[in-house]
């Protein structure tokens, strides 16, 4: 999974049958530090995001299983909408996608 941040969305009028009733979104992948990194991408929408949320995205075949039976032609999906996050300090480095220790913490 890869933080991101929802920056816009995709009106396509003409687009796979298989996509008819999924919102797509465009999200820019975030660094550790929320900071952008990397090209943004076009993600669909499991889960009700919107603009100017911090989500995490999959890619991959992954990103159709949400939409199961149903196997829509995509590479990144939006399967979190991010509340509040924590780091804690760890051995593993920051690469690709989130290899730290991140704990969510409670809203409350």
């Amino acid at each position: 999974m890869q933080l991101a941040r929802v920056i816009g969305d995709v009106i396509a009028t003409r687009k796979d049958e298989s996509l008819t009733g999924i919102k797509l979104l465009v999200v820019q992948p975030l660094s550790v530090n929320r900071e952008p990194s990397g090209r943004p991408i076009v993600a669909v929408d499991a889960v009700g995001a919107g603009v100017g949320e911090e989500v995490f995205v999959v890619r991959g075949k992954e990103a159709s299983f949400p939409f199961h039976p149903v196997e829509p032609p995509v590479d990144a999906g939006i399967v979190g909408i991010v509340d509040h996050w924590g780091m804690q300090e760890s051995s593993a480095s920051w690469t690709t996608g989130i290899s730290r220790s991140l704990a969510a913490c409670p809203t409350n």
